[in-house]
């Protein structure tokens, strides 16, 4: 079995019940600061987490719906195959092995506001122009 890893920040969930369902093995502190673009709140939490296999779409499903729903935030955890970007409603899987697939997430991501740099899931493409 092949487990998922990520990171998800704390302050991104309007509904924070999914992270007693995943196992979480680090958590760091960020200070906000202006690059963050998030001056609502003061930190970030980042909780490095991992997902089994046979749960992840389950996972995935009730993060997309536990996101903030007045900002926009993503998510994303990846195996060797595997890679999911989850925003807010909406949840793609990627197959690592066709890093063409980031395109449509990339826009996708660039189109709710999310700046460029923090949209850096792709092997291939690191910036958008909007």
């Amino acid at each position: 079995m092949k487990n998922f890893k990520g990171v998800i920040i704390e302050e991104s969930l309007e509904n924070k019940n999914v992270l007693k369902k995943v196992k979480i093995f680090k958590t760091d502190i960020e200070q906000v600061t202006e690059k963050h673009r998030t001056p609502w709140i003061k930190q970030w939490t980042l909780r490095s987490i991992e997902v089994l296999e046979k749960q992840i779409d389950d996972i995935a499903e009730e993060i997309s719906k536990a996101l903030d729903s007045k900002q926009n935030w993503y998510a994303d955890f990846k195996n060797d195959d595997f890679h999911y970007i989850i925003f807010r409603n909406k949840v793609f899987k990627i197959e690592r092995s066709k890093p063409e697939q980031y395109t449509n997430v990339t826009k996708y991501g660039v189109s709710l506001g999310i700046p460029n740099y923090q949209l850096d899931f792709s092997p291939d493409i690191k910036e958008w122009k909007r």
